[in-house]
């Protein structure tokens, strides 16, 4: 029997996914359940295990290949074949389409040279001015066309920092849905039609033919930054997930009006305890007793106090949330993710603990859910953790504020006019200012600052 391994959907947002890696090779058996191949989405990277056991009879989309979902990626061969259309939702209609995936994937090329002949023709459609009308009406109301346009979050986003029109893009996705890539080309094909209308006026006046050629050249001169290294160098693809990482923070600054306040805390007291409670606590938990979920367990406490920090903006509007769900950023070997505890304000010091735990070994192992980063309000980040005295971290989208740890150390400090030892960490809070004025975040600071200092009892 015969198995017909598809790209399954991540998230109810996710409509495509990258093969970053196949964990077996042409020709060797595998086990049902047993881990195939890693995707890498937007949201979330992932180990996808078999369908069914058998043998890897076929690949039909290599490594660094991004395609949508419910295409078919491999095929097996074998006894267990028959459970394969359990895998996906997808699977029936993957089996429908299942010689167009078998054509692509040989003549490879074929299927990068009619992207040029799909583009080309684009430019003649708005031979006037295509690009004014965007404008007029993404401020006349945008949400009222982007809701009737198959899309995700995210491309409307793009969209919407862009100032374009997602009725006049063309989608290449799955059923015509748009993706961040049509947008991008959309960008792109923009930003050259200008210099393409410029060059084609230039025989009507009496100009030289030489003339438009320094005005199309000079911007590449101004970058003059290849040319002048001297040396040996490599150049290898950003991953999936670095280019998520980087997509995601340049939208964050051109979205969020950025702004740092810093205090500095004494941990002495929490030093203290937990040097006295972490023995037990791991024998009780059978986990770690770390600082982590101390600033967690305090930050969302103090968020209860400060609701505006627990918001985010939607147009003209600030949407609070009820439900406070904080972000941990975790650092990976390949880049950083930032799973989410959801409902953190219901949660007991130990189950805090317990999450963050959780969700930190299995970011780690590459087993998260789409639905385990989605939907924070709030973050905390960590740069102590590798000696750092504080950061300015960047904002996660849509919320407004994420806290930034310094590490713990020792320092002379003055305490009631006498110089004193205490274990010091300094405190950054990245917020919006277009949400949160600057006397506010100080008021929020001092009081998470009087939260850490006093806390002297242990909580279960």
């Amino acid at each position: 029997m015969m198995t017909k391994v598809t790209m399954p959907q991540m998230g109810e947002s996710i409509f495509e996914g990258t093969i970053t890696k196949w964990l077996k090779k042409v020709g060797e058996s595998v086990n049902v359940d047993e881990p195939l191949f890693e995707i890498s989405t937007d949201k979330v990277d992932s180990e996808i295990p078999s369908p069914a056991s058998g043998i890897l009879s076929e690949i039909l989309v290599a490594e660094g290949k991004t395609v949508q979902i419910n295409t078919v990626l491999a095929i097996i061969n074998g006894a267990g074949a028959e459970e394969g259309p359990a895998f996906s939702a997808g699977a029936a209609v993957a089996s429908q389409e299942a010689p167009e995936p078998i054509a692509l994937s040989k003549p490879e090329p074929q299927v990068e040279t009619p992207k040029p002949e799909v583009v080309a023709p684009l430019p003649v459609v708005p031979p006037a001015p295509p690009i004014a009308p965007p404008k007029q009406v993404t401020e006349a109301g945008p949400a009222i066309h982007l809701q009737d346009i198959r899309t995700s979050p995210l491309v409307r986003k793009l969209a919407r920092e862009n100032n374009i029109d997602l009725s006049l893009i063309q989608g290449t996705g799955l059923e015509g849905r748009i993706t961040k890539e049509d947008v991008l080309s959309y960008i792109s094909r923009s930003s050259t039609e200008p210099q393409q209308r410029k060059s084609e006026t230039v025989p009507k006046t009496a100009a030289p033919v030489s003339a438009p050629m320094p005005e199309m050249v000079s911007p590449i001169a101004t970058v003059p930054e290849t040319p002048r290294f001297v040396g040996e160098s490599e150049t290898i693809p950003m991953s999936p997930m670095r280019k998520a990482i980087a997509e995601h923070m340049v939208l964050s600054k051109r979205t969020s009006a950025h702004v740092n306040t810093v205090f500095e805390v004494d941990m002495s007291p929490i030093v203290r305890l937990r040097e006295l409670h972490k023995a037990d606590f791991e024998k009780r938990e059978g986990i770690p007793l770390t600082y982590t979920p101390f600033f967690a367990k305090a930050l969302v406490d103090n968020v209860r106090e400060f609701p505006t920090f627990n918001s985010s903006i939607s147009d003209n509007n600030i949407v609070y949330k009820k439900a406070i769900n904080l972000g941990i950023a975790v650092a990976l070997e390949t880049g950083l993710i930032v799973p989410v505890v959801k409902d953190a304000h219901l949660r007991s010091f130990t189950g805090m603990a317990l999450a963050i735990y959780d969700l930190a070994e299995r970011a780690r192992t590459k087993r998260l859910k789409p639905d385990d980063v989605q939907n924070g309000t709030i973050s905390m980040t960590n740069p102590g953790s590798f000696g750092a005295l504080f950061g300015t971290p960047i904002i996660s989208q849509p919320q407004i504020a994420i806290l930034g740890v310094g590490g713990i150390a020792k320092r002379p400090v003055v305490v009631d006019d006498a110089i004193a030892i205490r274990s010091m960490v300094f405190l950054s809070l990245s917020f919006d200012h277009r949400v949160i004025d600057g006397a506010v975040a100080d008021q929020f600071m001092a009081s998470l600052k009087k939260r850490l200092q006093s806390w002297t009892q242990w909580l279960d």
